[in-house]
């Protein structure tokens, strides 16, 4: 309990992980969607940019959680060298 009131150990790694695979699945089912939508009303731009979704918006995910995680990497690393 000491750890979490002091802010000694980060949770935030572990959100940030949950979040990756929220933002997958949301991409996933948006992309089945768009492409399910496109094929019934014959919208080829629907179809393409679903697939788009499948293929590039789990990418887009991932990179912007790295990007977060790099940011508590680099917050403990800088904490690191204060103590000694």
């Amino acid at each position: 309990m000491p750890d979490f009131l002091m802010f000694r150990k980060l949770y935030t790694p572990l959100l940030v992980q949950f979040l990756f695979w929220i933002g997958v699945g949301v991409c996933f089912v948006e992309g089945i969607v768009m492409v399910a939508s496109g094929g019934t009303f014959r919208s080829a731009a629907g179809v393409i940019n679903g697939i788009l979704v499948l293929v590039v918006g789990p990418i887009v995910v991932r990179v912007l959680c790295e990007l977060l995680i790099a940011v508590f990497g680099i917050h403990e690393s800088l904490k690191g060298r204060g103590d000694s």
